[in-house]
This record gives C-alpha cells, sequence and structure tokens, in this order.
C-alpha cells in the first residue's frame, strides 16, 4: 500500500495546482493524506480549505491540529487510512461476490469475521508512507513539532508485524526551480530519520502541486528525475495540468 503524507500550512503559491496533482497521485494507486499546521486568520482559513481539497482528491482523509497533537495525529491517521484501503478492497470483493451487496447485509457472525480478517491485513500488508514536509518560511516554527511528529511515527510503523518503510521529502528546494528534495530514501532507520532536520533550511516559497508531482514520480520510478514529462514549467500550460497560483 502507498500513501502520500503531507504536512502543510496550506495556501502553495508556485505551480500545479496541489489539488489536481493529488487526484494524479490517486490514479497511481496512492493515497494522499494531509495533515495541516495551521494558523488563525484568513491564511489560515485559506489553507484549511486547500488542505481539505487536496485529501479528497487523493482519496485520503485530513486532520486540521495545533503543534501540540501533531504526533499523535499523524499516527492516528497512518494507521486509519491502512484500514479504510483494506476495507475498500474487501468491500469490492463482497460487493462482487454478492452480486451488488454490502459488507452489511452479510449474516452477524459473517460480518465480524470479515472485520477480524481486515484488522489483521492491516497489521501485516506492507506499507510504505512517503513523509511531504512543508518547509517554506511560515512552517519554520513549528519544525520541532514535525520532528517529534515523524519520531513517533516510525515507532508505530516499526510496532507493525508488515514491512513498513519510510521515505521523506521537503520543499521548495535550496536551488530555484527544485520543488522538493528527497532527504531520506525508503528506510526502516530511526536513526536516518532524525538526522535530516540538521540539514532542513526553513525558507521560501510554498510549490506544494510540484512536489506532490515529484513524489508521485519518486514512486514510479525511485528518483526524482525518472520523467521529464512530469516537469512543472514556468511558463502557462493547457489541460490538467495548467499553472496554478494563489
Amino acid at each position: 500500500m502507498k500513501q502520500i503524507l503531507l504536512i502543510t500550512d496550506g495556501c502553495s503559491n508556485v505551480g500545479t495546482s496541489p489539488v489536481l496533482a493529488a487526484a494524479h497521485a490517486l490514479q497511481e494507486g496512492i493515497v494522499v493524506n494531509v495533515v495541516g499546521v495551521l494558523d488563525y486568520g484568513t491564511i489560515g482559513e485559506l489553507g484549511g480549505l486547500e488542505i481539505k481539497e487536496i485529501a479528497k482528491a487523493g482519496g485520503g482523509i485530513h486532520r486540521i491540529v495545533g503543534t501540540p497533537q501533531l504526533a499523535q495525529t499523524i499516527q492516528m491517521m497512518t494507521r486509519k487510512t491502512v484500514v479504510q484501503t483494506i476495507q475498500q478492497a474487501v468491500n469490492k470483493e463482497i460487493h462482487q461476490i454478492l452480486g451488488g451487496g454490502s459488507l452489511k447485509e452479510l449474516p452477524p457472525d459473517k460480518r465480524s469475521q470479515v472485520v477480524e480478517v481486515v484488522d489483521e491485513l492491516a497489521e501485516t500488508s506492507a506499507l510504505q508512507v512517503a513523509l511531504l514536509i512543508d518547509a517554506s518560511a511560515s512552517m519554520k516554527p513549528k519544525l520541532a513539532a514535525v520532528e517529534e511528529a515523524i519520531r513517533d511515527l516510525m515507532l508505530s510503523l516499526k510496532a507493525r508485524v508488515g514491512s513498513s518503510q519510510l521515505s521523506v521529502f521537503h520543499f521548495p528546494g535550496k536551488h530555484s526551480g527544485e520543488a522538493v528534495v528527497n532527504d531520506v530514501n525508503w528506510t526502516s532507520d530511526l536513526d536516518g530519520v532524525r538526522s535530516m532536520f540538521s540539514r532542513l533550511q526553513m525558507k521560501g516559497a510554498t510549490p506544494t502541486g510540484p512536489a506532490l508531482l515529484k513524489v508521485i514520480e519518486f514512486y514510479r520510478y525511485g528518483t526524482l528525475e525518472g520523467n521529464q514529462s512530469w516537469r512543472d514549467h514556468s511558463g502557462p500550460e493547457e489541460g490538467m495540468l495548467g499553472d496554478y497560483v494563489v
């Protein structure tokens, strides 16, 4: 199972729409979940709306939290999304077997057996989580909470029976036109993830859409440079991936 877990305060302002990028992720079989760490006021309201739309387009869930609740929220969302993904697959199979029926139509004893299978698969299925961190200037005060959240997420992933891997990205990159940086490749090593925070520089704009597209590319090819057609362009484009600037 593949997930992108985006941590952001919303209000992307460079490049492709993050909502359209999330829709492309879902087409690739990658669920996009979003945790919003928002400020109060108009900017926070706009960011919250964007966060909700990104998660909806990506087939995932979203939560708006303050920094103290960030770590617990990320663990809960990852767990919940795994269960939901498996439930969707099981319900699809049941729908076909029953000729259009649903899990609710099963007898109580059979239904409880299916729920037990779903819970077991949630713990044993292989899981990959690409953690995408908004490192724009407005997120700087929240960095310590993000670090704690990632540490707790890694501990919870390691406690699963099934294979769990985490890859970490941040955006924007150091250089002009660099939408995203891959800080940690697929790993189950907690120490390797911790070391990335000493290298993070919180600055710049918020190219959330281009960053999402690059992570999709990483899932596809194992590199951020695998397919030139995914590159974001400075000029206007036509179609679904046209430039989106707030």
